[in-house]
């Protein structure tokens, strides 16, 4: 195989959104505050990386609020979202919650809860299996239901086609949940939807960003791990825009033979991928030879949340 790659052009925006961002400062700063272990239930952010690095420094990640948590410890939520039903094992046990929730994860829950108390049976449309849509769900069990594609759309029946609503995973494909939407739309005219867009702005740009960027490309390598939602759809993206691509949890696994012909390669990574391991993979290329390297920017982004209520007073408090 010959080298060929010629120049790099990294997605601007790529990595952390302000949701991840701020999940991650939640554990950090409570094993500042509060010493380890801090118990965070699930994957604080789905991302290998930084999980391996919080563990290193005392967090404990569990797959369920249980006995494995002793009484009263500390324990972080995720990034993901959770249930009512978790907030009520977590006071069962009386332990001391923090909630790392994404604020545009709570809008969706806030909108689930709301439609349900209307009479509204509620279409969520998502991911089985994935923890922000088990959260959502949890918020309204008996009036959620869930479509996956275009096909769970066709098979949909509902009580009351006159009260029906749709709302969303915030980390879905952009085009693909629009086509599902629409087909909603045909089937039954009377639904109703959130006022503004479920998916996430992170999500929107990132995408927004891969679709230009992979017309220049003939390669797109997207940093972030298997069970990333948002990474996965990054490179569904680029491939519908026509460029190969690959989802890689770091420069490790980029394969020779994926380089073969190729001399544009485009690089983003998913939102909760954080940025040293951009450079890793450019640091990759540029060792083989590589030295024109541009930012491809589409979208600037200057969205920033505030910690947790009970972070922000501990810390004001020891300032």
């Amino acid at each position: 195989m010959s080298f060929e790659v010629e120049k790099l052009l990294l997605a601007a925006p790529r990595g952390y959104c302000a949701g991840v961002d701020r999940a991650v400062q939640t554990v950090e700063r409570a094993l500042e505050l509060y010493g380890a272990p801090v118990y965070v239930r699930k994957e604080i952010v789905h991302n290998k990386h930084v999980v391996e690095q919080l563990r290193d420094r005392g967090a404990v990640f569990v797959d369920e609020i249980d006995a494995s948590i002793p009484e009263g410890a500390t324990t972080v939520f995720s990034a993901h979202g959770v249930s009512p039903a978790v907030h009520a094992q977590a006071a069962g046990r009386s332990l001391s919650t923090i909630d790392a929730t994404c604020p545009l994860v709570t809008k969706v829950h806030v909108e689930a809860k709301k439609f349900a108390a209307d009479g509204y049976t509620i279409v969520l449309i998502g991911h089985g299996g994935h923890e922000e849509v088990e959260g959502t769900m949890g918020e309204a069990p008996d009036s959620i239901v869930l479509v996956e594609t275009e096909a769970d759309v066709e098979a949909l029946e509902v009580a009351d086609p006159e009260k029906i609503a749709y709302i969303s995973q915030t980390t879905l494909s952009v085009d693909e949940t629009r086509t599902i939407i629409n087909r909603l739309r045909e089937k039954f005219p009377a639904i109703t939807g959130p006022r503004t867009d479920d998916i996430c702005y992170a999500t929107t740009n990132r995408q927004a960003a891969v679709k230009q960027m992979a017309a220049e490309c003939d390669l797109v390598l997207v940093i972030g791990s298997q069970n990333s939602s948002n990474s996965q759809r990054l490179v569904e993206v680029a491939r519908d825009y026509g460029a190969d691509s690959y989802l890689i949890d770091n420069e490790t696994q980029v394969e020779d033979a994926w380089l073969d012909g190729k001399r544009v390669v485009g690089i983003s990574s998913g939102a909760s991928a954080p940025e040293d391991l951009v450079d890793r993979l450019v640091a990759f290329f540029t060792q083989r030879g590589v030295t024109d390297v541009s930012e491809y920017e589409v979208v600037r982004e200057d969205v920033r949340f505030m910690l947790p209520k009970r972070i922000r007073e501990d810390l004001a408090a020891t300032a």
